[in-house]
């Protein structure tokens, strides 16, 4: 089967996933959908929000569903790089040091609460989640592939927290400002967990049920395929620059979120089982590419500017091909 072919079949088994997590979760279809758009087009995410809206169990979820290997870290202000990346041990048996391999070896890998990490091992891990490989004393180890990382972070006005710098967000593809649920999905759960839907021994039981499985590596390869025209590529040339001429912003978007755009309207194109992109799909993702990587100028703060606001206007502002 050619990529062409294949991609017709891409929103079947998107689907597919979809139904599967909405067994077990209630009100995740946006961030089901980002998520899905991360793995296809090989990119981080980064989720902002409160605790308890069901990061971890949705990332699980996809792990248990493609069949990779999950990996979850709690951070904390004392969390050493070691923690996450692994170390050296002297393994008396074999008389040698051997590798003792952190969580960041699998193929999915949550990092809660990432902006309670102190500055250095932020710095460690989001330079090695971008290499996919570690270094430990002089030796270099691969990551696995495929290697997706989501990471989450309070809002700042948490106690405990290190505020991300603009070069370490920079480096996720995508953001998700994950919110509560809607009074009608809350007592929907309420509903479920007097119907034992909420168990999550029965429900990852269930997925074991799932045989076909869904080759990752192949669908990224039909996304590459996907065809973008000069028109729709300049489109996001001018909204990224857009955001660099923009009066209320201090910081505009790097060329990583030109890449941003431009791998992830492949995979938009390709849940909408076209192997072609449109501008639609471009600005389908606006602002998740954007939104992590704008800062607003203290002026336009004090003045009580709106980062929401300036992003739409910014879409609007933009001619449509």
């Amino acid at each position: 089967m050619t990529p062409d072919t294949a991609i017709p079949d891409i929103p079947r088994k998107v689907e597919e996933i979809r139904s599967l997590i909405n067994q077990y979760l209630v009100g995740k279809d946006d961030l089901t959908k980002l998520i899905t758009i991360a793995l296809l087009s090989d990119g981080h995410m980064l989720i902002q929000g409160v605790p308890g809206t069901a990061k971890t169990t949705i990332v699980k979820a996809f792990a248990k569903i493609l069949g990779y290997t999950f990996s979850r870290v709690q951070c904390a202000v004392d969390t050493q790089p070691a923690d996450i990346l692994g170390l050296r041990i002297y393994d008396q048996s074999q008389g040698e040091f051997v590798l003792r391999k952190g969580p960041i070896f699998s193929n999915i890998l949550l990092i809660d609460e990432l902006n309670r990490l102190n500055p250095r091992t932020q710095s460690a891990f989001i330079e090695v989640m971008s290499e996919r490989q570690v270094t430990i004393e002089g030796e270099t180890h691969p990551l696995p592939n495929p290697f997706f990382v989501m990471a989450t972070q309070n809002p700042y006005e948490f106690e405990g927290t290190f505020p991300l710098i603009e070069a370490q967000k920079d480096r996720f593809m995508y953001s998700f400002i994950s919110g509560y649920l809607n009074s009608e999905d809350e007592l929907e759960v309420l509903r479920r967990l007097d119907s034992g839907k909420l168990n999550w021994d029965t429900y990852a039981t269930a997925l074991d049920q799932h045989k076909e499985g869904v080759d990752l590596i192949s669908l990224r390869n039909c996304v590459e395929s996907i065809h973008i025209e000069e028109r729709v590529a300049m489109y996001i040339r001018d909204l990224v620059v857009a955001t660099r001429q923009n009066g209320d912003i201090g910081l505009g978007a790097s060329t990583r979120a030109s890449i941003a755009f431009y791998k992830g309207s492949k995979a938009v194109a390709a849940l909408n089982g076209r192997s072609f992109v449109t501008p639609d799909d471009v600005r389908g993702i606006a602002f998740h590419v954007l939104h992590h990587r704008l800062i607003l100028r203290r002026e336009a703060e004090i003045a009580g500017v709106n980062l929401e606001t300036v992003i739409n206007e910014i879409i609007r502002s933009v001619e449509v091909p």
